[in-house]
């Protein structure tokens, strides 16, 4: 090859190279949602939690994710709360993994586009949910345990990274153990016990419950004049009306359809109104009082009053 031509050739590869780096685009400039954990040192135990749960690779596939990362001290917190050391939480690679594929969603979803109030779907199969509040976006996980979103829309080259202050956790309770675990519901798992409905709400579901309190029963009670001992001696009345308070389905407060008819596993409707306040079969009311206390498989809201179908 002649020096002259030697030189031409030379250039012409030089220059190809530099047109190739060029239209690789923004993969050579961002990095993944693994990088940007790897290059903040707000993250490292986070990073060091994907390199030993074996998601590194995933994560760093083309996605797109969207990433809800804890910082350190998020984790420092779990550690205490869990009663485990850093190196105990790595070693556990079943238990790493699922919470870390918790907080990973299968899409990009950057703040402006987070569906607020619903069910939101993770990697790990569980889901949590996002309100708006007036000191900013907070999540709840699967166990009502909160964490507050400290930053948003940090962008990667294969999704998006939004920082929480909380390693969030998947719902290890289903509706009957959450309503198991709350004093004021301890009248209605004796019900759910005595009509023989703990296997069924103890199913996959998802189900919706509107949970009545200690005090609702009491009301019903003097309202059938009847003692506690002879509703719960009932089992087709008990059955009946416990049904009616399930509706299939996770229907969080956000999607309640208002005004329209709502149908039970009894098979009877109710409608919910704009303040919350349900209508029964039998023109009661009955208050929600409170929402979105989730379960493995479902979602209970709180009522102030037993309600009733149609006799």
């Amino acid at each position: 090859m002649r020096k002259t031509s030697w030189w031409r050739w030379l250039a012409a590869v030089c220059v190809a190279g530099l047109l190739s780096a060029c239209g690789s685009g923004s993969d050579d400039s961002e990095p993944t949602v693994v990088g940007v954990a790897q290059g903040d040192p707000r993250f490292s135990v986070l990073a060091e939690a994907v390199v030993a749960a074996d998601l590194a690779g995933t994560l760093s596939a083309t996605g797109p994710f969207t990433v809800f990362a804890p910082t350190d001290d998020a984790f420092t917190a779990l550690l205490a709360e869990l009663g485990m050391t850093k190196q105990q939480l790595l070693a556990d690679k079943a238990l790493l993994r699922t919470v870390l594929q918790y907080h990973v969603l299968g899409a990009q979803v950057p703040k402006a586009s987070v569906p607020v109030g619903k069910a939101i779907t993770t990697l790990q199969g569980g889901i949590f949910k996002i309100d708006s509040t007036p000191g900013g976006l907070v999540v709840t996980d699967g166990r009502n345990r909160q964490a507050r979103i400290l930053a948003t829309d940090v962008m990667a080259s294969n999704g998006v990274v939004h920082v929480i202050d909380k390693v969030l956790l998947p719902a290890n309770r289903t509706i009957v153990a959450t309503a198991q675990a709350l004093p004021d519901f301890s009248i209605l798992v004796e019900a759910v016990a005595a009509a023989g409905l703990v296997d069924a709400l103890n199913g996959a579901g998802p189900y919706t419950v509107f949970a009545p309190t200690n005090a609702a029963f009491a009301k019903l009670l003097a309202e059938l004049g009847v003692s506690k001992e002879q509703l719960l001696a009932n089992k087709a009345l008990l059955t009946q009306v416990l049904t009616y308070h399930v509706v299939p389905g996770r229907v969080l407060k956000a999607e309640v359809p208002v005004g329209a008819a709502i149908t039970t596993l009894q098979g009877q409707t109710f409608t919910v109104d704009g303040s919350l306040a349900i209508t029964d079969g039998r023109g009661r009311k009955a208050g929600i009082t409170a929402t979105d206390v989730l379960a493995s498989n479902g979602v209970i809201h709180v009522l102030d009053t037993v309600i009733l179908p149609k006799p």
